[in-house]
C-alpha cells in the first residue's frame, strides 16, 4: 500500500503528541539542557528535537521515546522490572491468540 501524501490524525492523537512534546521541552528546560545537547545525547538533529517538542506526529516514535528518556520524562508508570513483567505477560497472551484476523467469508447462521 502506498504511503498517503498527507495523513489525518484524530484530535486525541494530536493532543497526546502535543502534550508529550511539551513535557519533553519542559523537562529539557528545567534541567538546563539546550536543544543541541539533547540532540547530541539522543542522537537526533536539532530540527528533529524542535519537531518533537512541537508535537509533530511525523516524528519516528523511537526518536520521541529516546528524547523523553534523555530528559527523564516517564512514559509509563513502571520501572524496568515491571516492564519486563508486562512484556512477558503480553507475549504469553499474544502466543495464544490467532496470528491474523480475517473477515468472515459468509453470512452467520444464527437462526437456531
Amino acid at each position: 500500500m502506498a504511503k498517503p501524501a498527507s495523513r489525518s490524525y484524530s484530535r486525541y492523537s494530536r493532543d497526546a503528541a502535543l502534550l508529550l512534546g511539551q513535557l519533553i521541552r519542559r523537562a529539557r528546560i528545567e534541567r538546563r539542557i539546550t536543544v543541541e545537547e539533547l540532540g547530541e545525547r539522543a542522537g537526533l538533529s536539532r530540527g528533529l528535537v524542535h519537531r518533537i517538542e512541537r508535537g509533530d506526529l511525523g516524528c519516528a516514535i523511537g526518536a520521541v521515546f529516546e528524547a523523553a528518556a534523555v530528559v527523564g520524562v516517564r512514559l509509563f508508570d513502571s520501572d524496568l522490572a515491571t516492564f519486563a513483567q508486562h512484556i512477558a505477560a503480553n507475549t504469553a497472551t499474544l502466543t495464544l491468540l490467532p496470528q491474523a484476523v480475517r473477515t468472515s467469508t459468509g453470512p452467520v447462521k444464527d437462526d437456531f
